[in-house]
């Protein structure tokens, strides 16, 4: 019983080169997927009713400023550490 809430973070790397980095940060309720922000895509992308309003929302607001710098802030600097 309850309720299952997840984000779910990730870097792909599919180079050394650093050239194909993909930042995806996913938002979960109960295993159904609700609303990803891609790097690749640029902007936040709804998967159910609530997720398309939050991303119309979001990518009009302040988080997709903060979600477009994650891959300089995050996968970047992390890369050497995948690659150790």
């Amino acid at each position: 019983d309850g309720y299952f809430n997840q984000r779910v973070t990730e870097c792909r790397y599919s180079s050394k080169d650093l050239q194909g980095i993909e930042y995806i940060n996913s938002y979960v309720f109960n295993q159904v997927e609700n609303i990803r922000f891609n790097s690749t895509v640029g902007k936040y992308v709804g998967y159910t009713e609530l997720g398309v309003k939050n991303a119309e929302a979001w990518n009009k607001g302040p988080e997709l400023a903060q979600m477009l710098g994650q891959l300089e802030r995050y996968c970047k600097p992390n890369a050497d550490l995948r690659y150790s």
